[in-house]
């Protein structure tokens, strides 16, 4: 099949852990991702595709990589990939590390879509793109066409799966405006800038955000100006992320009064077959909370 078409067909239709789909004894096509968004992709556009193995390069609890430094066990990894997967956007900061020391490993790059318009921090890009449904649905397209090209043997098999994938993913994202769209209060403060490809979707306004990396712990100042930007809310809630410590949000808490929620940039978790919908159960976990904090 030809790259064109390929690229057509899905418009139109629009620690390691590995998973090997189907039994074949020829050599695998072996992809690797560099986390945990990019895992729960590629595992559902390979479901069951014969000759494919897909490994995630991080540890399950890495979170996100805005400072993760490449180990030799990663450059291992990397070395017997024939593919590796990654958001893009600046996500991956070792990235040309990566493209100097293997250079004929083909790069996948799940932001190169030009339906996605980044959004920034300042002078930088936020590299969350996943975080919109939406945006979600088109990096699942791009994995695929660059897929396609990459490994166009199994062109067909990836093709039919990110169809299946984005019938779900479009469910949920009718089901989120579904929810989402209406409530009363639209103010946000969350723990870091995970949220605003979700909270431009669903047309939520993030007030205020508590630690702009995580682990970097506000200044007093910063405390101070978000406990006052807090206070002049009508609805005092702050959304921590589970796989960081709440810390710096219960002081603000402990000074205004304000609520406690968790909110899942889904960064996290174990790389099995188990996590195929991962990203779907996550979200909607994501609105129950939202739902109940903003009524």
């Amino acid at each position: 099949m030809s790259l064109v078409l390929c690229l057509l067909l899905v418009v139109l239709v629009a620690g390691c852990g590995s998973t090997k789909q189907g039994g074949s004894d020829k050599k695998a096509f072996r992809i690797v991702t560099s986390f945990y968004p990019m895992y729960i992709d590629v595992i559902n556009i390979t479901k069951d595709v014969d000759g494919v193995e897909v490994v995630n390069m991080t540890k399950p609890q890495t979170g996100c990589l805005h400072d993760y430094q490449l180990t030799t066990e990663d450059m291992k990894t990397l070395e017997k990939a024939d593919a590796f997967v990654v958001n893009g956007a600046g996500m991956e900061s070792f990235l040309d590390k990566v493209v100097k020391q293997q250079k004929n490993l083909k790069i996948i790059d799940a932001s190169k879509s030009d339906e996605i318009n980044l959004l920034k921090d300042g002078d930088e890009e936020n590299p969350h793109v996943w975080l919109s449904v939406t945006y979600s649905i088109e990096q699942v397209k791009a994995i695929t066409s660059q897929l396609c090209e990459a490994d166009p043997a199994h062109a067909d098999a990836y093709r039919k799966n990110a169809l299946d994938y984005v019938t779900k993913l479009d469910k949920l994202r009718t089901q989120m405006h579904e929810e989402l769209d209406n409530l009363p209060h639209k103010d946000i403060v969350t723990f870091h800038e995970a949220f605003p490809y979700l909270a431009k979707e669903f047309k939520l306004n993030v007030v205020s955000v508590i630690e702009r990396e995580p682990g970097t712990e506000p200044t007093p100042q910063e405390l101070e100006e978000t406990i006052r930007q807090v206070n002049a809310l009508p609805v005092k809630v702050l959304f921590t992320e589970p796989q960081y410590s709440p810390s710096a949000a219960k002081t603000i808490a402990a000074e205004t009064g304000a609520k406690i929620y968790q909110l899942d940039p889904v960064v996290t978790g174990e790389a099995n077959e188990q996590a195929m919908d991962a990203y779907i159960d996550a979200m909607k976990k994501n609105m129950e909370v939202l739902k109940e904090a903003l009524q």
